[in-house]
């Protein structure tokens, strides 16, 4: 018994154990369980191998375009990308996108936000990229309705004119021998269009008066959208936007729009003519029906209305217009049966 009783006082105590150390070990451990767990039973799309921290980043290359065409070709239509800590899912079946659209329309339908949109559209509060909800469907409803019905489509007509002058110009350019740039010809059309029918001015007009450059307020807020912004792939890197500029870049863009707007909206806020009433534009429209009670809309919600109206109608329509230009000089066949289609349709202009 002595014996024992010296064996029992001579076993070395155990270490105290801190209970909340164990616990923090066991939550982190049922933490990882758990998402172990939920990745292994999704049924996740085919992914290539990507890096450590870049994820795929690093096979977009210079054309992203058609890197992604490889990658698709190489993992199928539906591809799985993480770039930088963003999971990105690729479609490139024009079947899958249509039962995308038609059937799974609300999971798909949020955009996501980035610093450039943050900063430029007033926190994301226009049409293009405003989260799903009660505020998107009223925008989405006040742009179908109000502004791009068939009935206001139809009084914009007078804004075709702007096509003639662009003709005009071509054909004198063409019996002169002279060259001429088209991609800022059909950017500057692209902007007096919109700009006659948003603001019922010029762009033109506007560079003529040593006012704020509409085209180039547009195309300014197209390349830094488009950008590369390290914050957006890697969150805990935010500070380096600030570091390389980007972000002053978009404050300073952001107050020359918001000063641009501000002009606009007061100098429509004084008109009282019955000519300047009848002949409404977007704006217009958008004061009115907040005048009248109609529409729930702050000051802030129109300028991002407007920020969208001017991108999306001259960036993007310029550059269609230009790539399909490209394509049907390469192809004179083709574009011999246009040639014939337009004059059938519009006539000798």
């Amino acid at each position: 018994m002595d014996l024992l009783k010296m064996e029992l006082l001579n076993v070395p105590k155990l270490p105290s154990i801190n209970p909340l150390f164990v616990s923090l070990i066991l939550l982190f451990t049922l933490l990882i369980w758990h998402k172990l767990a939920k990745r292994k039973h999704l049924n996740l799309p085919p992914s290539p191998p990507k890096l450590p921290i870049i994820g795929n980043i690093h096979q977009l290359g210079k054309l992203p375009h058609r890197s992604l065409r490889d990658l698709s070709r190489n993992y199928g239509s539906l591809l799985l990308l993480h770039l930088g800590c963003n999971p990105t899912l690729l479609v490139s079946s024009a079947d899958m996108v249509r039962e995308i659209l038609k059937d799974h329309d609300a999971v798909f339908s949020d955009r996501p936000s980035s610093t450039a949109t943050n900063i430029l559209f007033y926190g994301c509060r226009d049409i293009a990229f405003a989260p799903y909800g009660e505020y998107w469907r009223q925008q989405k409803k006040l742009s179908v309705v109000e502004l791009l019905s068939h009935r206001r489509v139809h009084s914009f007509q007078f804004v075709r004119d702007e096509v003639e002058l662009l003709i005009n110009k071509i054909r004198r350019a063409c019996l002169k021998g002279d060259s001429i740039n088209l991609s800022e010809m059909l950017m500057l059309v692209s902007s007096n269009i919109v700009s006659r029918c948003v603001i019922s001015r010029r762009s033109e007009e506007e560079e003529e008066d040593g006012c704020c450059k509409f085209g180039q307020l547009a195309k300014s807020t197209v390349v830094l959208l488009t950008s590369f912004c390290v914050g957006d792939l890697f969150p805990y890197l935010r500070w380096v936007d600030v570091l390389t500029g980007y972000i002053p870049r978009l404050k300073a863009l952001f107050g020359e729009l918001d000063s641009f707007f501000d002009q606009i909206i007061k100098e429509h806020t004084t008109l009282k003519t019955d000519d300047e009433v009848s002949n409404k534009d977007f704006i217009s429209i958008i004061m009115q029906l907040q005048k009248d009670g109609m529409l729930e809309i702050d000051l802030t919600n129109i300028k991002a209305i407007l920020l969208d109206t001017f991108v999306a109608g001259t960036d993007t329509t310029g550059a269609t217009t230009e790539w399909m230009m490209a394509e049907l000089l390469q192809r004179p066949n083709v574009m011999k049966k246009v040639q014939e289609e337009v004059r059938n349709v519009v006539g000798n202009i």
